[in-house]
């Protein structure tokens, strides 16, 4: 048991090695006159898209999701639940519908997603933050701890991510977990198995 503690921990180590170093080579780049993708401006995108009527119902805002909030044609940031954002794998740049009824309450549904595509990374507690990140590529990627709490995700697991097929993102929506054995509660030479 103390070597896969020992294992766990270096792992750990690792992992953040390997998120500090990213953070570095992005420095580096910047410092060298290398610009990052230009990041997509979401409330263009929310003017463009965006829609604010009154309806039967209560008050319609459509708007532009930036991977926490909601931006609505105006520029307005709307708080979006963390728990509907992960429960919907919400994306950057999903177009979302928010109803105010006569009652105060919100109400947010996904209208029009954006294209996706699927990576695999490495889930790191950023040591900084104390935020969990995923480390796909050579990208490092902001996730909703709603999502990792739902998955009982830990550091060092394999994480399947969602984010724009087009356009450059900071953040990503989990899709799911994969659990790094060494994080599970049991080894597997304590199983047995009856044949």
């Amino acid at each position: 048991m103390a070597d896969a503690k020992k294992i766990k921990d270096l792992e750990s180590l690792v992992y953040n090695l390997e998120l500090e170093l990213k953070k570095t080579k992005i420095v580096l780049g910047e410092l060298q006159g290398k610009k990052p993708k230009d990041a997509v401006n979401y409330s263009l995108k929310a003017a463009e898209y965006g829609r604010e009527d009154t309806e039967e119902e209560g008050l319609v805002i459509e708007g532009v999701f930036n991977g926490q909030i909601m931006i609505g044609p105006d520029g307005k940031q709307y708080s979006v639940p963390a728990n509907y954002a992960s429960k919907s794998k919400l994306v950057e740049g999903d177009i979302l519908k928010l109803t105010i009824d006569n009652n105060g309450a919100f109400v947010f549904k996904q209208i029009s997603p954006v294209e996706r595509q699927r990576l695999i990374g490495h889930l790191v507690r950023d040591k900084e933050s104390g935020n969990f990140v995923v480390l796909a590529g050579e990208k490092i990627f902001k996730v909703l701890l709603a999502s990792i709490t739902y998955f009982k995700g830990e550091e060092g697991d394999e994480v399947v991510i969602l984010v724009p097929k087009d356009e450059d993102s900071e953040w990503a929506a989990v899709e799911n977990v994969i659990k790094n054995k060494k994080n599970k509660n049991y080894q597997e030479e304590d199983l047995e198995i009856n044949l």
